[in-house]
């Protein structure tokens, strides 16, 4: 809506946050935690990249930003190939830093730490393998992308490129969800999005896990 009232056309209606998982990597297939280990993208890592950012750069972005993390950073690099634009790296886009759990298989987390596992599963405060709480993650991320959606026009598009861990719990925040209910969003595949869209009363979840381009919403939600 501008100045006078009128409802303006655009790419939607206000501006939209896109947070966009980074490709494959080797620990992903071998199902080890990451975290902060900074694990380069397979090949079938980067031809999923440069297959979303085909999809991506249709929807004309207005600005890019990315885990510094090189994953995060070279899936972000195929859209601004395509784009033109900037990638802006912060380390507050981070995925979890999870301690002695880095590194270690899902098999060998559990094996090891079933309490501590189980504990974060049922929506404790828990610090997995003596790393961050989820809450901490979601005060270090969260305010990032809020400071570069305040820089965007109106009705702009921002792509934040991160991880699992780091999206869930930021665009739990963003939603205003109480912590212990974040999981219930579920995971991201492999370079896949979710799209947050700027409403009367916030945020709003309009896509989740996405691998094809938003499709409008028709009918009474709308």
């Amino acid at each position: 809506m501008n100045a006078t009232g009128e409802v303006t056309d655009r790419k939607g209606r206000g501006r939209r946050i896109i947070l966009w998982r980074h490709g494959q990597t080797a620990w992903n297939v071998e199902r080890r935690f990451q975290g902060t280990t900074d694990v380069e993208l397979t090949d079938t890592g980067l031809g999923q990249a440069r297959r979303a950012a085909r999809l991506l750069a249709s929807l004309r972005p207005d600005a890019i930003i990315s885990s510094d993390l090189q994953r995060a950073a070279h899936t972000a690099a195929e859209l601004a190939s395509l784009t033109g634009l900037d990638v802006t790296r912060d380390e507050g886009l981070r995925e979890t830093y999870a301690g002695v759990w880095q590194g270690l298989t899902h098999e060998e987390i559990i094996a090891r730490f079933g309490e501590e596992y189980a504990a974060w599963k049922r929506g404790e405060a828990v610090r997995r393998g003596g790393g961050e709480l989820e809450t901490e993650v979601a005060d270090r991320a969260a305010p990032v992308v809020l400071r570069h959606v305040e820089k965007l026009p109106e009705d702009g598009t921002l792509v934040v490129v991160s991880h699992g861990g780091t999206i869930r719990t930021t665009i739990g925040r963003l939603l205003g969800l109480e912590a212990r209910h974040w999981e219930s969003l579920g995971g991201l595949s492999n370079c896949c999005w979710s799209v947050l869209g700027e409403g009367a009363r916030g945020w709003r979840l309009l896509e989740h896990n996405a691998g094809t381009l938003p499709e409008p919403v028709l009918g009474d939600d709308d």
